[in-house]
């Protein structure tokens, strides 16, 4: 919609450098729903549930001070450095599930990089606060620079876009890392099984880790449509 506005319609770059990451953003979210809903109904043999998982990890690794709580959004799951709360979504705090158990240890993870603090982490925390400023800001940069046609809105965008792709570029190894901590934790403590459950656990973790790959592509995309966008200009 952005590139008919501004006169150049949806042409080889608009599909080459944004359609094509937004497919693979959607195959990617695809997958994530897929996977949690088939290991989500395989219960593993520990029988504990995500949040009993995440706290006996935790006490494991000899972490205190980590609040373990409920979240009622659908994959809401995430570590808060902040205020050191790991917040699980209904169907992984409740749930014992392979899915569920993969999930909260891969939470779990951030809060074991944080505890020993875990260099692109904190590099991570410490440019949330610009992120936050770019993300909010770029909607109306972004769209009164397609709509009054200042180029000056559009250079400001790609700004924004840069500092998003630094942000994207960094939680690459953060998520890698959590997932990679979450699987050799969960076969040591026993608290999944080699054979199906650590092969569901692997197919979960993997499918997430996907959507971090295509936001980072979705983002690289959008900053470099932008910057040819402004050439045109």
């Amino acid at each position: 919609m952005l590139a008919y506005i501004y006169g150049y319609g949806f042409g080889s770059n608009w599909l080459l450098l944004v359609g094509i990451p937004l497919v693979i953003g959607l195959i990617a979210q695809f997958r994530v729903h897929s996977a949690f809903k088939k290991w989500g109904e395989v219960r593993a043999s520990s029988n504990i549930t995500g949040a009993e998982a995440a706290r006996e990890i935790l006490a494991a690794a000899k972490i205190n001070g980590v609040q373990v709580v409920e979240t009622n959004d659908f994959l809401g799951d995430h570590y808060d450095p902040m205020s050191k709360r790991l917040c699980l979504s209904t169907n992984v705090y409740n749930t014992p599930s392979v899915a569920a158990l993969g999930i909260a240890a891969h939470e779990t993870g951030h809060a074991i990089q944080h505890a020993a603090a875990y260099a692109p982490l904190k590099m991570r925390m410490a440019i949330v606060p610009v992120t936050q400023i770019a993300s909010n800001m770029l909607p109306f940069v972004i769209f009164g620079g397609f709509i009054f046609h200042i180029t000056g809105l559009i250079t400001l965008g790609i700004y924004c876009y840069m500092i998003l792709l630094a942000f994207q570029l960094i939680t690459l190894p953060v998520e890698f890392d959590a997932s990679r901590r979450a699987k050799i934790i969960l076969q040591q403590m026993g608290i999944v099984q080699p054979g199906n459950e650590v092969a569901g656990v692997n197919r979960v973790l993997n499918a997430a880790a996907l959507t971090y790959v295509a936001a980072f592509v979705a983002t690289l995309g959008n900053l470099l449509y932008l910057l040819t966008v402004r050439d045109r200009r």
